[in-house]
């Protein structure tokens, strides 16, 4: 399960896969409404009298972007057909237009011709019932409907515009589809059909020997005919070649404001950090939301996905690029937030990209019991992320903006949900949203959330509010040491769990007890920190080639091994820079970057060949375990490098004025 290459620019985005074929189109919500659905959209090639879909293995890929843009780089090779493609793939940075353009390259001695057959197996708002695809003479076009979505195909080649189209039925009784039409290097030329239907359209170019052609072809997307068509228009009139460049243009100027000098991190780090700021800004619609994940092959496993909103996601992707200097990249979120903000002042399990509640597993009653179904933690860490925004930024517009639906609301909900008997947290599910309980990891963002909305309060002269609420997160640490701290063990609890009444210490290791100095608990250089971050590198690192650090001992999800001695679980990339971050975080010369430096080349090299990070590893083999990419790894990916940045340009300048002063 992965998707290799994504692009996107707010309002659209699209999944390719290893072979290149579409595999994901969302619109116009990033993450709502995928009109593919993880179906292909295939792309053939006719030369020679012989005819190969791209996902044939002669075909051998190098899968890239071109550097500092959301432009593909693709070269797709097959010694057996003597052809090579060139492709680059974009979205406008504004317009919602796909453009792909390909060269052509005969590899033989013969010139030859080629045709390119191009297939789009779509799922117009999520269905294959009720679409409606027909070849539009107007504009010789063809084009997918349904209710506001439509779709419309077009490209050329120096033979001209579409050379042969069809429409048909896919996936009903026997139809497979149009592409089987197109293996014989010939369409049928059917003008319409409806319901589960699909189509192809096909190109061609006569390449000399040795030599290159070159094809494009885009899809315009719209709410109606007349839309699309003024974007199909507009690909013609300014030329594709040209919108490509400037989508490159784009991006690159895009990223100047990404930190330059990142110490003595090697190139290959250095180029996955810009690439993931790029990652993020597909996955985050412009209206706020920050969507986990879009891969759809986690269909296969559970008939649900990842293309949600998670608030504590959100939270850590947002704070991750705010630091990275992208705040105008994720304000918008914190609206959405605030938005989506219960009366009672706290956040569900998830939400979907246009802000209507997700689907959930968490019950309102168990065993007879009441439960209010959520995660604390998000709505205490949007509260955190935000105030570490207005430090770096002072762009006190925002939070003031906030303040009454968002700040005070959350401040308040946080302040009461205390079970008082403990100084904790009431119980909540787990940050991995798998168990019920109070938690550190909640109970510390609780705590980093309310101090968040005391320095605020106390910002916009609400001083009594602000004496509150810091009161209450004193209250939380002093339950945090008193009653998640274990002596016996040397570090903290993984939380609390009710057994015959009574609370009693669930001592599973877990790697995300770095909350404790994460979320200001205590400081990073605090004895108990640096026994529970030694515990969590001793117990929960994975002990095969592939390393990396697991979620804790005897994670289920997933799970590759039952050597759980050695294997605890499968190593995250976002738990091996948890304890990255506190290895940056704790350094006190620069040789103490250096292990830091090598999980940052850990990561580099655990990624796609395209670059893109999953959100877990096989610990036996390395490949990538459930979705890919992960928002949250990319951004984690980013924080860490950030946070490695300055601290080494902090070491570098504090070790020359030891060494000058000398």
């Amino acid at each position: 399960m992965a998707r290799h290459l994504v692009i996107g620019n707010g309002k659209i985005l699209i999944n390719l896969d290893r072979n290149c074929y579409i595999r994901d189109i969302y619109y116009p919500f990033v993450g709502q409404l995928n009109h593919v659905g993880g179906q292909y959209c295939r792309l053939g090639v006719w030369v020679g009298g012989q005819f190969s879909w791209l996902d044939h293995p002669d075909w051998h890929f190098q899968l890239a972007y071109i550097a500092d843009s959301l432009v593909t780089n693709v070269v797709a090779r097959n010694d057996r057909l003597a052809i090579e493609l060139h492709m680059n793939d974009g979205i406008h940075q504004r317009e919602s237009i796909y453009i792909k353009r390909i060269l052509i390259r005969n590899l033989g001695a013969d010139s030859r011709e080629c045709r390119l057959f191009f297939h789009h197996d779509l799922m117009i708002d999520g269905s294959e019932v009720g679409d409606t695809a027909a070849y539009y003479p107007e504009n010789h076009t063809l084009y997918h409907y349904k209710r506001s979505s439509y779709f419309m195909f077009n490209g050329f080649s120096d033979e001209g515009g579409i050379m042969q189209y069809t429409t048909g039925i896919k996936r009903f009784q026997s139809a497979e589809g149009t592409w089987r039409d197109a293996e014989d290097g010939t369409l049928m030329g059917n003008s319409i059909a409806q319901g589960s239907v699909d189509s192809t359209i096909s190109f061609r170019t006569v390449v000399p020997p040795g030599g290159e052609k070159t094809m494009y072809y885009w899809m315009s997307i719209g709410k109606n005919l007349e839309e699309v068509k003024e974007l199909n228009q507009y690909v013609q009139d300014q030329h594709p070649e040209k919108l490509l460049s400037r989508i490159v243009v784009y991006w690159s100027h895009w990223l100047h404001r990404a930190e330059q000098n990142l110490g003595d991190l090697p190139p290959e780090a250095i180029h996955l950090y810009r690439l993931s700021l790029l990652i993020v800004r597909t996955q985050t619609d412009e209206r706020g939301a920050i969507i986990a994940a879009n891969d759809t092959d986690i269909l296969q496993y559970n008939r649900d996905h990842y293309s949600y909103m998670w608030p504590r996601d959100g939270a850590l992707i947002a704070d991750a690029m705010s630091a990275a200097g992208f705040q105008s990249v994720i304000a918008q979120f914190f609206h959405f937030c605030a938005q989506a903000l219960s009366p009672d002042g706290y956040l569900f399990h998830k939400y979907n990209p246009d802000g209507t509640v997700g689907s959930s597993w968490h019950p309102y009653i168990v065993q007879g019991s009441r439960r209010l179904p959520i995660q604390e933690d998000e709505t205490a860490l949007v509260l955190f992320a935000l105030w570490k925004d207005y430090v770096r930024n002072q762009v006190i517009e925002l939070p003031q903006s906030l303040y009454n639906h968002l700040i005070r609301k959350g401040a308040a909900f946080l302040s009461q949900y205390i079970e008082h008997a403990l100084s904790l947290p009431k119980p909540s599910y787990d940050l991995w949203e798998e168990r019920y309980g109070i938690w550190t990891y909640t109970a510390a963002s609780v705590y980093g959330g309310l101090m968040a909305a005391a320095f605020f309060t106390e910002l916009f002269g609400d001083y009594e509010r602000s004496d509150h609420l810091r009161n209450t997160a004193e209250g939380i640490k002093n339950g945090i040491l008193t009653h998640l701290w274990d002596e016996e063990s040397g570090r903290f609890a993984r939380g609390l769990i009710q057994k015959d009444n009574r609370w009693v210490k669930d001592m599973t290791l877990e790697s995300s007890l770095f909350a404790i100095w994460e979320f200001g608990v205590l400081p990073v250089d605090d004895e108990r920190v640096v026994k529970t971050m030694q515990a969590i590198k001793n117990g929960l690192s994975v002990k095969t080639h592939v390393g990396g650090v697991a979620r804790y001992t005897n994670d289920y999800y997933f799970q590759q091994s039952g050597d759980i001695e050695n294997v605890p679980g499968n190593p995250w990339v976002i738990c091996t820079l948890w304890v990255a971050n506190y290895e940056i975080e704790s350094a006190r010369t620069l040789a103490d970057l250096i292990k830091p430096r090598e999980t940052l080349q850990w990561v580099v090299n655990t990624g796609l060949s395209s670059g893109l990070l999953p959100e877990q590893l096989n610990p036996n083999d390395g490949s990538p375990m459930s979705v890919a990419p992960l928002t949250w790894s990319h951004a984690t990916y980013v924080q860490s490098v950030t946070r490695y940045a300055e601290k080494f340009a902090a070491l570098s300048a504090a070790e020359a004025a030891s060494s000058g002063s000398a």
